[in-house]
């Protein structure tokens, strides 16, 4: 997949509070029709790097531009650009879904069909219920209704699932998806690996205010990472593991050893949630953050 030029451009962004650094030297950038996943644990710094970005939050030092925009000095045009799914629902309102949507797709130059995002958001059956009787989930996705009813070009997703049924969370990725088809560009946090791996182009993950580590979902953490793994159970019930890069191989030696199948024989390929608790736990931390100004146009090449 080839990607435009950058839409986001972040470069040793900082921001403190008295002595303590909440985002410590970040750098990165998103392309146009890219979805970029920031990944970290609680209070890694993610929500403060996305609200800078919004232009919710003041940057200590670096550089930062959004759509062409410090977002320091974006004006109402600059912010109808975007929507935003924040981390935390703010609609309490005593108006109904289609009643709240309509509203607001009133102050977009070119908003999407108010029952369309309705329908997209699955939230049909409850179109004429008031929002303060909804449930924490379908608040969410009313959340999610209002971050695209505008028609954005750049769409922050900040923990947008939380709260989700299995089935909710399946119908908001294919919600995405039609939304990346459009060109939408997007930045999502999630706790939800899966998530991440489903609808990521590339990830960044963040520990304690740095980017740790940045790269194609399936080559972040490099590939000593994930090296499959063979597990099998010996004649006498002990278990054996071996890391491999050629698991085939492995498994045919054993077979050829045991003359059969081997008790209990897993290969156990690293998920991407193996990688990043890997990363977070320091187990494979870089003495520095990699400067991350370019970005892969997913066949292994760099654009710059």
């Amino acid at each position: 997949m080839t990607f435009l030029d950058p839409v986001v451009q972040v470069r040793d962004l900082r921001k403190s509070y008295g002595t303590l650094a909440a985002v410590n030297g970040v750098s990165f950038s998103i392309a146009a029709g890219e979805t970029f996943v920031l990944l970290g644990p609680n209070g890694a710094g993610k929500s403060t790097t996305i609200e800078i970005l919004e232009g919710y939050r003041d940057r200590s030092s670096g550089e930062v531009s959004v759509l062409g925009v410090d977002p320091r000095h974006g004006g109402l045009d600059w912010k109808a650009r975007l929507g935003m799914v924040l981390q935390t629902s703010g609609e309490q309102g005593n108006v109904t879904v289609t009643e709240q949507l309509t509203h607001f797709a009133g102050f977009y130059p070119n908003p999407r069909n108010v029952d369309e995002v309705i329908d997209a958001a699955g939230l049909r059956e409850k179109a004429k219920t008031r929002i303060s009787k909804l449930s924490g989930g379908q608040r969410r996705r009313v959340d999610v209704a209002l971050g695209i009813i505008g028609r954005p070009e750049l769409l922050f997703l900040d923990e947008p699932t939380t709260g989700f049924d299995p089935e909710a969370r399946h119908q908001f990725w294919n919600l995405i998806r039609g939304l990346k088809a459009e060109g939408t560009t997007i930045l999502l946090t999630t706790h939800y690996l899966d998530e991440a791996a489903q609808l990521g182009d590339r990830a960044g993950v963040i520990a304690g205010g740095r980017l740790i580590d940045i790269g194609a979902i399936d080559e972040i953490g490099g590939t000593e990472a994930r090296v499959p793994l063979v597990r099998w159970r010996d004649a006498v019930g002990l278990v054996h593991e071996r890391r491999t890069s050629e698991p085939g191989a492995v498994v045919a030696e054993l077979i050829a050893q045991t003359g059969g199948e081997p008790v209990d024989l897993e290969v156990i390929r690293p998920s991407l949630e193996d990688v990043y608790l890997g990363l977070v736990r320091g187990d494979k931390l870089p003495t520095q953050p990699k400067a991350p100004s370019s970005v892969s146009n997913g066949t292994g090449d760099i654009l710059t």
